[in-house]
């Protein structure tokens, strides 16, 4: 574990799970949706021993660190404030999460939640950008050349309202919302890191 690991339980901000340190230079960052993009889509998500990866994940990602990316994941954890698990349940799954990857071999950079109700106005709850501005600071990310993944609508305006670009991924939710036109779709993370790499 690096000495560098940070953890907040600051409830008015994304939650900084994990960071692996940073360094002075600006890097470009793959922002990534949790439910439905890296673990298959169960619905509200507070039990450890629930966690399942889609296939292959770990490949996706670790081309994509290969490649210089960071590695963030940013999602939405209403079923905190709802009282469908503690946070204390929604920091194990991610741990969780964390350590099977890491074992594939694909490290993650950080994580970030928001735990609050979706009319909340709460200013880190997808699509708005909270967690990405506070990943930017603190891992000093070049937004400009940096993607949003996801599964859902969501995921994509916070890509317009954070200025990084979208991919939309068919896995997860089968309601992908009202999804901006021309944002490119494919159909998993695999194939979208590919994507990404071929730009």
């Amino acid at each position: 574990m690096s000495k560098n690991r940070r953890e907040s339980n600051n409830m008015h901000d994304g939650v900084g799970l994990w960071s692996l340190g940073i360094g002075p230079d600006k890097r470009p960052a793959i922002f990534l949706d949790r439910d439905g993009t890296i673990l298959d889509e169960l619905g509200y998500l507070g039990d450890p021993d629930k966690v399942v990866l889609y296939p292959r994940v770990q490949d996706a990602l670790m081309l994509l660190r290969e490649a210089g990316y960071l590695l963030l994941i940013v999602t939405n954890q209403s079923g905190i404030a709802r009282g469908y698990f503690s946070l204390e349940d929604s920091i194990a799954v991610n741990l969780k999460m964390i350590r099977i990857l890491s074992e594939l071999g694909a490290v993650i950079d950080g994580v970030y939640f928001c735990p609050h109700l979706p009319d909340s106005g709460c200013p880190c709850r997808k699509p708005a950008s909270g967690m990405v501005q506070k990943a930017e600071t603190d891992f000093n990310v070049n937004l400009e050349d940096s993607w949003i993944i996801g599964d859902t609508d969501k995921d994509a305006l916070l890509g317009s309202e954070a200025g990084i670009r979208p991919l939309l991924v068919k896995t997860g939710k089968r309601d992908k919302g009202a999804v901006p036109s021309g944002v490119p779709a494919v159909a998993d993370l695999n194939e979208a890191a590919r994507y990404i790499l071929e730009e």
